[in-house]
């Protein structure tokens, strides 16, 4: 299997963590490949009309796209119910966080690219700053769920979206918002898929 990889993405993080949760790194072969927004690459094209990483060619030459999809099969290819739980005990929670995870890291980009015009809209600004410091203090409050929970896709997407609020927004000091979460989070990224996953600056 080929992946269109960066190693900021905290989107392409999530596949990348749940392939070292599921031993299937050694699977996949990573192609670099840059997907700004006002630049759509041609070569990331031909398999993604939208342009958006992560995407995965499958060995049959077919794709799949975005991080949701990807990482649900690899963890069908990996005999299922393993970050995708199928009791309904441990299944919708777990949904549920990935849903807030992912919307958390939805909210981050759109910020991140507000912040850089030349001009931001100061509404907008604002909204994403209620939205993401609620958000924190809601799992802050959820702490004790997760750590009582399995070990799950749920995780996986929040703690990609923690650790994309370190990378771009330090300034935001969101461990004096959320300080149990905090500590939740430092204990989990020592966790070596997550550990060997750390967003980075690299050449494109």
């Amino acid at each position: 299997m080929k992946l269109h990889w960066s190693p900021k993405s905290p989107y392409v993080r999530k596949v990348m963590v749940c392939a070292h949760e599921l031993a299937l790194t050694e699977r996949i072969e990573l192609i670099r490949s840059v997907a700004a927004m006002l630049r759509p690459n041609e070569r990331l094209m031909q398999d993604n009309p939208l342009s958006k990483i992560p995407t995965m060619v499958l060995d049959d030459g077919s794709t799949l796209f975005d991080s949701t999809v990807i990482c649900e099969y690899l963890d069908t290819l990996a005999g299922g119910n393993r970050l995708f739980p199928t009791s309904p005990e441990y299944r919708w929670p777990a949904l549920r966080w990935h849903a807030l995870g992912d919307g958390l890291l939805d909210v981050l980009i759109l910020w991140r690219n507000e912040r850089e015009r030349e001009i931001p809209l100061a509404s907008l600004m604002m909204a994403f700053d209620l939205k993401t410091r609620t958000t924190l203090s809601l799992l802050d409050r959820e702490v004790s769920q997760l750590k009582r929970a399995p070990f799950s896709i749920g995780h996986v997407a929040i703690a990609c979206a923690l650790g994309y609020v370190d990378y771009r927004f330090d300034a935001l000091g969101w461990r004096d918002i959320a300080p149990r979460l905090e500590s939740w989070y430092d204990e989990l990224r020592e966790r070596p898929s997550l550990a060997m996953t750390t967003p980075r600056d690299a050449p494109p």
